[in-house]
């Protein structure tokens, strides 16, 4: 691998070592935080723009607000906020009134159950469905040996769609719930306003993608190979 390029993943230094947690630390050679120092103050920069300052600001208010205790010594790390609870805070700090929520087909009950939770905490909910506009798939390219059932008509997913009628309504923000790989990019590309994720697809692991990376070491070590 390229040692100029950043590969923080791969760091094996302890946390009390990195340069990235404290002044005092040190870094490998590919070390972002020691050699792309003039990229890292570009993104200072940005940060002071006054939209940004205050996102990055109660994001991170919100970071430590989800732990308890924080007073207490030793200090102990004791998260007690879900993301649900999370995300409607955090809607909350920003002013947000209108959300937008971009859903899979295949979570419609879950897409409606957050509905339930975000009209209860008072914010107006615009959700699109993937399947808005029942596009044939044979409109973007698809073959029917293509299809996840052939011999059937079946319609595309359309991120591009959602997004752009979450654009149209002006959502404050939006929230992605259980959208493909590569569907779920589609729409972060046409979003205008700013985007979370509550959950991703997978449809092996009841979409928790970790469990793959939590099992590396057994039912899953074929990946490595």
């Amino acid at each position: 691998m390229n040692e100029r390029l950043p590969a923080c993943a791969r760091c094996g230094l302890r946390p009390a070592e990195r340069a990235c947690l404290y002044k005092e630390g040190r870094g490998p050679n590919f070390c972002p935080t020691q050699k792309m120092k003039e990229t890292l103050d570009e993104a200072m920069l940005r940060y002071r723009e006054s939209t940004t300052f205050e996102f990055a600001r109660q994001a991170s208010i919100q970071e430590g607000e989800g732990y308890a205790d924080r007073e207490a010594i030793p200090f102990v790390l004791r998260p007690f906020k879900s993301r649900l609870e999370e995300t409607h805070e955090f809607a909350a700090r920003m002013g947000y009134r209108r959300l937008g929520l971009a859903f899979c087909v295949g979570l419609r009950s879950e897409a409606g159950a957050l509905d339930k939770v975000l009209t209860a905490r008072g914010f107006e909910v615009v959700s699109v469905i993937c399947k808005a506009g029942c596009i044939p798939k044979e409109e973007i390219g698809l073959t029917d040996s293509q299809k996840i059932n052939p011999g059937t008509f079946e319609t595309v997913c359309n991120p591009v769609g959602q997004a752009l009628v979450l654009n149209k309504v002006k959502t404050d923000f939006n929230i992605l719930l259980g959208l493909c790989v590569g569907h779920d990019s589609l729409f972060f590309q046409h979003a205008q306003a700013p985007t979370t994720v509550f959950a991703v697809k997978d449809r092996v692991m009841g979409h928790n993608p970790m469990a793959a990376l939590y099992t590396l070491g057994s039912y899953y070590r074929r990946l490595k190979k």
